[in-house]
């Protein structure tokens, strides 16, 4: 496909994922005292499931761990999985401040240690905030940068020794379904991967080599976890190498990781409402959580 007619298939799907207004939770609750550290909570529509309760999807939003971007974006995305009979929490978290506009991604220890205290606080809150959900049937997405968050938190118990957020066991979840992942950071720096969002994360020079240990969900394997990467073929923003890399890497540390390829199918439509690759999406998280 020429490069001009892959551009705009690109700006269409994008503009189509953010062309749904946002959805208002049905409760939204804090996990600590910053105005980043919230999450919100949206009830199962209909109950899609043998059981009254629902399993419980956290998602996390893309962006590029970039400030404009927040949680607001994927809310019809989360809206769209409660309508498939799903409890959600969509987790925010602290991005590259506002200060630097659009310029740095990320925000190092914040961001990673926002996504560890909203997971542990995930349970407690939802008990009061969505009692329709239960707790014990989690599974966590993340779109984009938000799967790399994803699959960094289900590998918590597997980071260095001296990582203030190491676990002494796995997390409790059914499975993570990571959605077009910055996956593996030494490949997106080389693909250059929404403008090296990966160097600007650990904070770029020499903190990139150092921290990558303990931030790479690449190297943070095998974690033990049913994992499933969703991919779209013909993604600009995060090339199929970056989730065939992470899926290779497994292989290598023993650990078996789905990766659905999507033909003809971009960046954005994995969280599209309108698209069908949204509902593949479902599908995968649905295989995991039932």
């Amino acid at each position: 496909m020429p490069d001009d007619v892959a551009a705009a298939r690109a700006a269409a799907e994008e503009e189509s994922a953010f062309s749904h207004p946002p959805v208002d939770p049905d409760a939204t609750a804090a996990y600590g005292d910053h105005p980043d550290q919230v999450i919100d909570f949206y009830a199962p529509r209909v109950q899609a499931g043998p059981t009254a309760a629902a399993p419980l999807i956290a998602v996390l939003h893309g962006g590029a761990w970039r400030a404009p971007y927040d949680r607001r974006h994927i809310s019809p995305f989360a809206d769209f999985l409660a309508r498939r009979g799903f409890a959600v929490a969509s987790v925010e978290y602290r991005r590259g401040s506002a200060t630097e506009g659009d310029a740095v991604a990320g925000r190092w220890p914040e961001t990673f240690d926002d996504v560890a205290a909203a997971l542990d606080a995930l349970p407690g809150l939802v008990r009061e905030a969505l009692p329709q959900a239960d707790a014990r049937r989690t599974v966590v997405t993340g779109h984009s940068a938000g799967g790399h968050l994803a699959l960094w938190a289900a590998a918590r118990h597997v980071l260095p020794a001296d990582a203030p957020w190491r676990t002494d066991r796995p997390v409790p979840l059914r499975g993570v379904v990571a959605l077009a992942p910055i996956a593996d950071f030494t490949v997106a720096e080389t693909l250059d991967v929404c403008g090296n969002a990966a160097r600007q994360l650990l904070g770029g020079g020499g903190s990139f080599a150092e921290r990558r240990p303990y931030a790479d969900p690449a190297l943070l394997l095998p974690t033990g976890i049913a994992t499933t990467l969703v991919q779209g073929r013909a993604d600009l923003d995060v090339p199929q190498a970056v989730a065939e890399s992470y899926a290779d890497a497994a292989a290598k540390a023993g650990e078996v990781v789905g990766l659905t390829l999507l033909e003809d199918v971009g960046h954005f439509p994995l969280i599209d409402p309108a698209a069908d690759a949204c509902a593949v999406v479902a599908e995968e998280i649905a295989q995991l959580a039932w």
